[in-house]
């Protein structure tokens, strides 16, 4: 799967999967000096701030925890795992075969339910759209077979903490157990009560990539920063309150002069003073809620 093969002061925060995006190939170019001058942890510090008092009490965190925002993959592998690297590589590269039929009838709306008395109907994917996500490769070699589909129930990390979820389970030739699709449809991101901060302005601050995962018991958040060629790597900190946590990222031993355009984007973890729960993780350069997983792949918050 394209999105699997791509695929939070004072914190430990520990590096741990990087890969490389290219922006440019084979060119020198000179980095924004005033950028790299002007690296200042309490201007990062205070955007962070600024990013979580406009969100305290607003609209749009009202309008945030009313919705239904995953902050996990959408797809669920079989409980077995696969049986061999071929059907891996087969499900990383989304090449899937049908041998079957996928049910057509209209699927209406479904609950997702947070098991606190909260819920929420949204509508739900049919079938065919949820197979048509995944199986986008029809290559020779390595596939998986689907021979059927039915509607049912899993479980997934949102915004609001893990929830109960109708999903998809397909039928996979030579598997006991499902390939689980979530069927629920996303809820609308709604706007931000701040406006972006420039890329490097902010006293240095650069944009969160993505969120990558959130550990079980949400003490740990795990997300993608990037840095470029000419430093030593990226900085992730946080200002946690009782609404929300706020990361902003920088990038540490920046030089001037001239540098190539790689760029590098690299996995890190940080540990939470307290569970994350259903507060709101911000990005203090975008303004905006941190997005999971890639924006063209399978499961992006939202795009």
């Amino acid at each position: 799967m394209h999105t699997y093969a791509k695929r939070l002061a004072g914190l430990l925060l520990a590096p741990l999967l990087t890969t490389f995006l290219l922006v440019g190939c084979g060119n020198d170019q000179s980095p924004d000096d005033d950028h790299v001058k002007s690296q200042s942890p309490r201007e990062q510090e205070k955007r962070a701030r600024q990013v979580a008092d406009a969100w305290k009490g607003s609209t749009a965190a009202a309008a945030w925890h009313r919705g239904y925002y995953p902050m996990a993959n959408v797809m669920q592998k079989p409980e077995s795992g696969w049986h061999s690297s071929a059907d891996q590589r087969a499900f990383e590269t989304e090449n899937f075969v049908l041998r079957g039929s996928l049910p057509t009838t209209a699927t209406g709306h479904g609950k997702a339910d947070w098991g606190n008395g909260n819920t929420l109907t949204r509508p739900l994917w049919g079938a065919k759209k949820a197979y048509q996500s995944f199986a986008r490769n029809r290559s020779e070699g390595a596939r998986l077979t689907v021979t059927g589909a039915k509607l049912g129930t899993t479980t997934i990390m949102t915004s609001r903490g893990r929830a109960s979820v109708p999903a998809w389970l397909f039928t996979l030739e030579g598997y006991d157990t499902p390939l689980k699709r979530v069927a629920v449809t996303l809820s609308k991101l709604p706007s931000s009560p701040i406006g972006q901060a420039r890329q490097g302005a902010a006293g240095g601050l650069r944009q969160i990539a993505r969120l990558v995962g959130t550990a079980r018991n949400g003490r740990s958040i795990t997300v993608h920063a990037t840095h470029g060629a000419c430093d030593d790597g990226p900085v992730v900190k946080v200002l946690e309150t009782g609404e929300s946590v706020v990361l902003y990222a920088s990038v540490a031993g920046a030089q001037s002069g001239p540098c190539s355009s790689e760029m590098t984007e690299q996995s890190m973890k940080v540990q939470l003073r307290k569970p994350l729960g259903d507060r709101i993780l911000l990005d203090a350069l975008s303004g905006r809620p941190v997005p999971y997983g890639e924006p063209d792949g399978l499961s992006p918050s939202w795009t």
